[in-house]
């Protein structure tokens, strides 16, 4: 194990204050019942009380904040299966939990991770007790590194990246940083400079291993709803605006208004980064005097649908295949964009906007190959879109070099493999 640092003044005060909260979490929670970001049948998991037995033998623990991270991590957690190990994998969010569960491997358990208060910590792992704990990406809770730490539980970061932005922030605040990644006994992050960053943040040891969401398969579409598709759709031209946030709907509803002059049987479909955003959706569509149609309804576009609002989990994989031409959400505004390596593997062609931080080095790549198109505003996203549906051979060109990019940048999971085999020797022999 790495050695451990003193817990700073702050990291002492964030103890001592989520201890004295925890009772008042109630509220909390049922806030966001009442949004929808919450199971109301598995809502003590957010207080460590686990939902299903623990299973004989050793456990491995991989924890993923969201759908992203708990995707990118699906390779890992099928390799560990196949050696026979129990994974337990924890996840924040509601559409992550469902994800989880069309995409894992048979057998893996799920739960919620617990709110990061300690003693809701200690009853997670007093149930749970896993032999090794794999956190993907930023996933810096206090509570939970160092409740796990504490029980000599090996720590180790998967996947992890920090961006020049939170790097700036965590630099202000050196002593809370070092004291929290001394609790990894080994991080293995997704580029060099995120190794830089951390080690200069105090990581003990830091290695890149590469970015696993190059090594994920693409998602996966149903043949019967493929088919429905296509019949719903005719041969009308399809566009499509994946994993869109609030605030960047009308931009797209803009973006077909304008396009639709010239091609005016476009069909523009809308798949919510958040899917309970579906109603939301269907009702501004209308206000732009549009015929919107709802997928969480079971309805199909007909031909007087003008945008498809495709409300469910699980489903992009359908919609990457039936578009060619996708905006990537997330990008227009300052969230940090989304995850184009999917879209890239199914041969799309793509435009976002200026904002994708979160994934700095793979846009700036797929941009530099001309794989990919920049959008800012509306006007710019109708531009684009319209040279794009009157020209396949651009489009052909741009799918092209997007998985000439996204290729070879594979690999990661075998680097992740051999980081952590040493680790799974030690928890099989109980060493």
């Amino acid at each position: 194990m790495a050695p451990r640092v003193g817990l700073p003044l702050t990291v002492r005060a964030y103890r001592r204050i989520t201890r004295w909260a925890a009772p008042l979490t109630g509220s909390i929670l049922n806030w966001r019942l009442k949004r929808g970001k919450e199971d109301p049948a598995r809502i003590n998991e957010r207080r460590g009380i686990a939902s299903i037995e623990r299973p004989a033998g050793s456990l491995v623990w991989i924890h993923g904040a969201s759908v992203g991270e708990v995707l990118s991590v699906l390779p890992v957690v099928e390799h560990i299966r196949k050696q026979g190990f129990n994974v337990l994998v924890t996840s924040g969010t509601v559409t992550a939990a469902q994800m989880a569960a069309q995409r894992m491997p048979a057998g893996t358990l799920h739960q919620y991770i617990p709110l990061d208060a300690p003693q809701f910590m200690k009853s997670f792992l007093d149930h749970w007790q896993p032999g090794l704990a794999l956190i993907a990406e930023s996933e810096f809770w206090p509570n939970l590194l160092i409740e796990t730490a504490d029980r000599n539980i090996p720590l180790v970061l998967i996947n992890g990246r920090l961006s020049e932005r939170s790097f700036a922030r965590w630099k202000k605040a050196k002593k809370t940083a070092r004291s929290m990644l001394s609790n990894f006994d080994l991080c293995l992050v997704q580029d060099h400079d995120v190794a830089d960053r951390l080690v200069q943040l105090g990581a003990q040891r830091a290695f890149a291993a590469g970015n696993l969401k190059f090594d994920v398969m693409p998602p996966p579409a149903d043949a019967h709803a493929m088919q429905e598709m296509k019949r719903a759709t005719h041969s009308r031209p399809v566009f499509l605006a994946a994993s869109t946030h609030r605030g960047e709907d009308e931009s797209v509803i803009g973006a077909h208004i304008e396009v639709m002059r010239k091609v005016p049987d476009l069909l523009t479909i809308i798949v919510p980064r958040h899917p309970e955003r579906g109603g939301e959706i269907v009702e501004l569509v209308q206000d732009y005097q549009l015929a919107p149609a709802m997928r969480s309804r079971n309805h199909l576009p007909d031909r007087g649908t003008h945008i498809y609002v495709a409300d469910t989990i699980g489903e992009l994989g359908l919609f990457y295949r039936l578009a060619p031409v996708v905006f990537m959400g997330g990008s227009l505004i300052k969230h940090g964009g989304q995850n184009p390596i999917e879209p890239a593997k199914l041969e799309c062609a793509m435009m976002h906007g200026p904002y994708v931080h979160n994934f700095a080095s793979i846009y700036s790549e797929l941009n530099r190959q001309r794989a990919a198109a920049t959008v800012t505003d509306t006007h710019s996203l109708a531009t684009s879109l319209l040279r794009l549906l009157d020209d396949p051979g651009l489009v052909g060109a741009m799918t092209q070099a997007a998985q000439a990019t996204v290729l070879p940048l594979s690999g990661a999971m075998s680097r992740t493999a051999n980081a952590i085999e040493p680790y799974l020797v030690q928890l099989r022999f109980g060493q």
